[in-house]
This record gives C-alpha cells, structure tokens and sequence, in this order.
C-alpha cells in the first residue's frame, strides 16, 4: 500500500520513520495516537515512546504554537482521521 497517495500520507509515513528511529515528533506522536487502527489496516507500527501521546503532542504544540496549539492539535487529529478512512477503504 502507497501511503503517500491517502490525506495525511506524509504525516504518516514520516511519523511512522521516525518512530522507527526511535524520534519523538509532532509526526510520531500522531502515529502513536492513531496505532490501532494503523496496525488494523496493515501498518507496521513500532513500539510507544511515550506513555502519553495525546498530550505530550498537545504540549509540543504548545511551546511551538503557543495559543494556536488547539487548532494545531485539532488539524493533526483530523489528517490523521482522513489517513485512517482512506487507507481502510482501500484495504477493503
């Protein structure tokens, strides 16, 4: 499956590298987030770096955002949710 074709695909697909790295970022904490329904549709998603994805994203959006990081925050959630309904319409 090419990621890169669906909404949000180079979210993903640079999430998912840096996770695999071992690198937190806005990325991998958003794929940290999403990791059931990534692996249900067939990703391979490595292993949490943070017990707390939700808000350690929220509060890197924080420092870098400042009062825009619940926009931010909310706009990452929603690439993440086309991501998620694309790629499992297309694995049907």
């Amino acid at each position: 499956m090419d990621i890169s074709t669906f909404p949000g695909g180079e979210l993903i697909g640079k999430g998912l590298r840096d996770l695999d790295s071992g690198i937190v970022s806005n990325e991998s904490l958003l794929v940290m987030i999403g990791a059931a329904r990534l692996r249900a549709i067939g990703l391979d998603v490595g292993e949490k770096l943070t017990d707390h994805p939700e808000r350690n994203l929220y509060e890197r959006l924080v420092e870098s955002d400042g009062d825009g990081a619940h926009s931010s925050y909310n706009a990452l959630i929603r690439r993440l949710v086309s991501f998620e309904r694309a790629a499992e319409c297309a694995s049907r």
